[in-house]
């Protein structure tokens, strides 16, 4: 639950990002005491008569995970007092709370067929459970092909790896006319970037692992809705399969979200600048980025996203050419997940499980100076293209 005592965390929406992303979740201040408190490690709490209170045992809720899901619904929906979060332990045990709460054996959920490569994972499972599953791609709304009697529609915008993005309103606008709810992964655009909630979704979810905390050093998932029904499904899912957050973790996550914009700025520049210096090169293909005008998804990410992301996706020649520019790279880190403060990359074909050729480079920008950045992208692309 995310009520507010009386304090600064009460008032953040009036600020900007800055100001309400080092505030947010912040308990009311208590002389001599530190202004967050460390994480509480406790797997039972002193209960003595009547079970009363919010904390009763550690599987069920913690006060570490009380303010950090406070911080979190203020950055997702700021100023709305009706919002309610939950951590996880990890992004897929968040994405999979909601799917596996509100779908039944009979149901239809929609899903897309570009989205998050452990996806197919959790189609599987949902059709063992006799749910049935239709998909379609993210590009072009084309997911409204194939909504009619669903229960539940997954969007994933922008996608990963391949960035395409949808009109999240329109899709809404028609699931909600048919009964069915909503669910946008906001993993790649963070809550900075884009608020699903405010678009009219029910449910906005995301990996906390990536740019929300941004420092490649925790696992987390999150989802947040504002009704109160839905959140309590979600919420005994949570405690039926015990997919929670370790004290340390969230406490972890809760500090990290203090420098979310202070990265997110310089990650979407990076990853910009990145961008506009692959636009220029004859053996790159295939380039991704929604904030480039050019790119296909630019209007209309433009008209739901404030930011762009940290995520730049191209396609090197084939995969020798790939693994050369991979290896050639001194700054960027060949490692998978994104939106950390040091730029990762991968060749994405080396998973399986993407439909993306076997030179698709999918490039996480971090926080370097960004001539440094671009300068190490090009030379390794000089090298990678020199064939040595």
């Amino acid at each position: 639950m995310n009520d507010h005592p009386a304090g600064e965390s009460a008032t953040t929406d009036r600020y900007g990002e800055g100001t309400r992303a080092v505030r947010a979740g912040f308990p009311e201040a208590v002389k001599n005491e530190p202004t967050l408190p460390g994480p509480v490690f406790a797997a039972h709490f002193h209960l003595p008569g009547d079970v009363t209170g919010p904390y009763t045992y550690g599987r069920d809720s913690n006060p570490t995970w009380t303010l950090l899901e406070r911080a979190i619904g203020e950055l997702e929906a700021p100023g709305a007092q009706d919002v309610e979060t939950i951590v996880f332990a990890s992004g897929m045990a968040a994405i999979s709370a909601v799917l596996l709460s509100q779908a039944r054996t009979g149901d239809t959920v929609v899903l897309p067929d570009d989205g998050y490569q452990a996806l197919p994972l959790l189609r599987e499972q949902l059709e063992a459970y006799g749910i049935v599953v239709r998909t379609a791609p993210t590009g072009g709304d084309a997911q409204l092909t194939v909504l009619d009697g669903a229960r539940l529609l997954w969007i994933e915008t922008p996608s990963n790896p391949g960035l395409d993005v949808c009109d999240v309103r329109r899709l809404v606008e028609a699931a909600h006319d048919g009964g069915t709810l909503v669910a946008v992964d906001n993993t790649l655009a963070t809550p900075l970037g884009q608020r699903p909630l405010e678009l009219g979704a029910d449910f906005s979810v995301a990996s906390g692992t990536k740019g929300l905390t941004g420092h490649g050093d925790l696992l987390l998932g999150y989802v947040v809705c504002r009704d109160p029904a839905l959140a309590a499904d979600v919420r005994r899912w949570r405690k039926i399969v015990g997919a929670i957050p370790g004290p340390m973790e969230a406490w972890l996550a809760h500090r990290s979200l203090a420098t979310i914009q202070l990265r997110a700025q310089r990650q979407w520049d990076n990853a910009l600048a990145v961008a506009e210096a692959l636009a220029d090169r004859a053996e790159v293909s295939g380039l991704r980025y929604p904030g480039l005008p050019s790119d296909a998804s630019h209007k209309t990410a433009a008209r739901q996203m404030s930011g762009f992301g940290s995520v730049v996706s191209f396609t090197l020649p084939d995969r020798a050419h790939a693994e050369r520019f991979m290896t050639a790279l001194h700054l960027v880190e060949d490692a998978t997940s994104f939106g950390g403060v040091r730029s990762t990359a991968e060749r994405r074909g080396r998973w399986g499980g993407d439909a993306v050729p076997e030179g698709f480079i999918r490039f996480s920008a971090g926080a370097e100076d960004p001539e440094d950045l671009v300068a190490d992208v090009l030379r390794a692309l000089d090298h990678a293209g020199s064939g040595a």
